[in-house]
């Protein structure tokens, strides 16, 4: 639940970090805390977005960490997540988009063609507002849109759609480079959705992966690749 309240211990065992750590932090305001009688108190809706915020710079040890603990508190077994939620129809190689509102829609359009979009507009809006926020264009030539928080009346169920533009598009990077790779995450709750954005991070961080996705020429060469990353991940 996004307005679960959370202690500094409770944080520690949720993020696989160190309580000092933690604590650290957060007495320098650099995760979202307010203090009540003395002790810090964390909105696990809070933690989530900043743990999102982070994915980019975090190295794989840290991400593995955050994805194992994310795992253990909401009860999950450490197991194939990502390339599942993909439909047969998931993956668009190419995907013929020239613009951000493009991709965006285009996503959306899949994943509606699957049977798995409930409220098409509304959908398409969070999704809008989550990039006018900060860009999800995270790694070069990477991006993973999705609304800020999870849509449960607009879906029929949690999914990852994934689409390959021919060219690079600009989407909002910070260092002004071209994406192709978009996969558009949306899901019904808090724990999946954190949990899926950590383990496709934690996949995405091999650069030889990232480049075999760039290179894929079909959706089976780009759904195996994900398949076999996304294994191996499993296996560390």
């Amino acid at each position: 639940m996004p307005r679960e309240q959370m202690t500094s211990q409770q944080v520690a065992a949720y993020l696989r970090m160190d309580l000092r750590e933690v604590e650290k932090l957060a007495a320098r305001g650099h995760i979202p805390c307010r203090k009540v009688g003395g002790a810090f108190v964390f909105l696990k809706g809070e933690v989530d977005h900043w743990v999102e915020q982070q994915m980019p710079e975090l190295g794989p040890d840290r991400l593995t960490k955050i994805e194992k603990g994310v795992s253990a508190h909401h009860g999950f077994d450490h197991r194939e997540l990502v390339c599942p939620l993909i439909p047969e129809k998931g993956l668009a190689v190419p995907l013929e988009a020239r613009t951000r509102e493009s991709v965006i829609r285009s996503l959306v359009d899949l994943a509606d063609e699957a049977g798995l979009v409930c409220v098409r507009e509304e959908l398409l809006e969070g999704i809008r507002r989550r990039e006018d926020l900060c860009s999800t264009s995270i790694l070069p030539g990477v991006a993973i849109p999705h609304p800020r928080h999870p849509v449960p009346y607009d879906i029929a169920a949690s999914f990852v759609v994934v689409g390959l533009t021919p060219n690079g598009i600009p989407f909002g990077a910070e260092d002004g480079s071209l994406t192709r790779l978009f996969f558009l995450i949306c899901c019904k709750d808090e724990r999946t959705h954190l949990h899926v954005l950590a383990r496709l991070a934690l996949m995405l961080h091999d650069q030889a992966t990232v480049d075999a996705l760039l290179a894929a020429a079909s959706p089976e060469e780009l759904r195996t690749i994900l398949r076999q990353r996304e294994d191996a991940v499993l296996g560390m």
